[in-house]
């Protein structure tokens, strides 16, 4: 396997220095660009088409995110790991979302850097332990909250007559479950293929079961 080729981007000189200075003393990586800004990042990738870039969240004029998105839109082959200062979970997010393969603190060691960099050359992601943690709350709360708000629109009796329409159950099956008649069950069906946006039972079935309506009830 040949050398992992990497671009520098850091609006502060003396950070590039150190980076090429650790990364130079292993043999399998090399430094074939710097640059201190979005745009001069952009045109090294362009020019050089490295296989990683390390990438200051924080660069003067468009963000180091903005180059992120614009690098992994053109250059997919092209990794990059986000360096940053500060464990902000709202830069985090926003690398992850602009398809940064790392995100890694400024004060991590270089042995962490350095696999940080092989795992990301192998196709792997790549968090600092320190912000590792935060995003799987963040993914757990976000998945919590598009659940709670699939059924936000039902009401509690309506709940309970989803669950049981996707357990399978008829609509006499319900209405005795329920101590319903048969004809408000078919309205209360109605109601929720309506407010769910679903074609019939089936569908409405499917939305429950995927949206873990159980724990809603």
């Amino acid at each position: 396997m040949g050398k992992q080729r990497i671009v520098l981007v850091d609006d502060h000189e003396v950070v590039r220095i150190g980076l090429r200075a650790l990364l130079e003393r292993n043999t399998q990586f090399e430094v074939v660009g710097e640059a201190g800004t979005a745009k001069e990042a952009l045109e090294q990738v362009s020019r050089s088409h490295p296989d990683v870039v390390l990438m200051d969240i924080r660069l003067p004029g468009a963000s180091g995110i903005e180059a992120c998105e614009e690098i992994t839109r053109n250059y997919p082959e092209t990794k990059v790991i986000m360096l940053t200062s500060y464990a902000e979970d709202e830069m985090l997010f926003s690398a992850i979302r602009a398809g940064a393969s790392g995100y890694v603190l400024k004060q991590i060691g270089g042995e962490d850097l350095i696999r940080a960099i092989e795992a990301v050359g192998r196709g792997e992601a790549s968090l600092d332990s320190a912000v590792t943690q935060r995003v799987f709350q963040e993914v757990r709360r976000a998945v919590k909250e598009e659940e709670a708000s699939a059924f936000a629109n039902l009401s509690q009796q309506e709940r309970h007559v989803l669950l049981l329409v996707s357990e399978g159950k008829t609509n006499r099956e319900i209405a005795k479950a329920l101590f319903l008649g048969e004809g408000t069950v078919r309205n209360y069906v109605s109601s929720i293929l309506s407010k769910l946006g679903v074609s019939n039972r089936a569908e409405a079935a499917a939305y429950a079961v995927e949206h873990n309506l159980r724990e809603y009830i």
